[in-house]
């Protein structure tokens, strides 16, 4: 078992969870993930870490609740504990000195880039990072990635907060204006990813994505996270999850994350109905 040292609620349905897992913090690189299971029948859902603490055996992650699994685990607190975390998965980000690295951070895509952003500043290189939210109450460990950054710059979809637009209106400007620019990492919802990939493309700009696709065993023997890069096929979870965006087949890799939508929602619908007769169970007994 796997205890919930800390909770924090940080915006709509987003929530900040720290665990006891000493064994994968041994091991734990930055651009890796976890498996996670809340109990033995429940199904597994693939966490990229976004940090972790030696000295107390804990890592971190931010877990937003948009399915059946991920709403169970919006209900739990501290003090209640995980059926599994299994890791650290995944090729660790490449990270090489005297680079200008640009790392951009869709939403929740920002608590990823975290820890890629830090190994790149640990070595000496140029971090610049372009978080982005729909509006500023939605917008993510700002002062985190202060604090391991050179530059931070900041996009909302509403104008509430920074430059009004998206990251990528920020990155276009960037490449408009020519700013060195050696390597860029875009992390979030795949549709802002392949923006990203075809802003740097025709400059040849080194641009890498971290993909989360469908995912089970996190071996590479199930076949699950399957996703075609440079027309091969690959397993996200022990080729990736980092690759070439220029070369990687976005439009297949959307139609395969919504494969399972309408499986989802009746597991999702009959969920809510559960927990309605059970919250109107405990309001009649009152």
């Amino acid at each position: 078992m796997y205890p919930i040292v800390e909770k924090n609620d940080l915006a709509a349905k987003v929530y900040r969870y720290v665990i006891k897992a000493p064994q994968i913090v041994k091991k734990a690189r930055a651009g890796q993930f976890v498996i996670l299971r809340l109990h033995e029948e429940g199904e597994r859902i693939p966490i990229t870490l976004a940090d972790w603490d030696a000295v107390q055996g804990t890592i971190t992650l931010y877990v937003q609740a948009v399915g059946k699994t991920t709403t169970m685990m919006s209900m739990m607190k501290a003090g209640d504990s995980l059926m599994d975390v299994v890791g650290p998965f995944g090729v660790p980000s490449h990270v090489e000195p005297g680079k200008t690295f640009v790392a951009i951070g869709g939403g929740f895509g920002i608590a990823a880039i975290h820890p890629i952003v830090r190994a790149h500043k640990l070595i000496g290189n140029k971090t610049i990072s372009i978080i982005g939210s729909r509006s500023k109450d939605l917008l993510l460990m700002e002062d985190e990635m202060r604090a391991i950054s050179d530059e931070v710059r900041i996009a909302t979809d509403d104008g509430s907060y920074g430059t009004k637009g998206f990251v990528t209106t920020i990155l276009k400007s960037m490449l408009e204006q020519r700013e060195p620019v050696d390597v860029v990492l875009a992390i979030g919802p795949v549709v802002m990813m392949k923006a990203v990939a075809d802003l740097t493309r025709p400059l040849g700009v080194q641009t890498l994505v971290s993909l989360n696709p469908i995912m089970m065993d996190g071996t590479g023997m199930c076949g699950a996270c399957r996703v075609v890069v440079g027309n091969k096929m690959k397993f996200a979870c022990v080729d990736g999850p980092e690759f070439d965006a220029h070369a990687v087949d976005f439009e297949l890799l959307m139609a395969r994350q919504k494969m399972y939508s309408p499986q989802e929602k009746i597991s999702f619908d009959i969920f809510e109905k559960i927990c309605e007769a059970q919250e109107h169970r405990e309001t009649a007994a009152w």
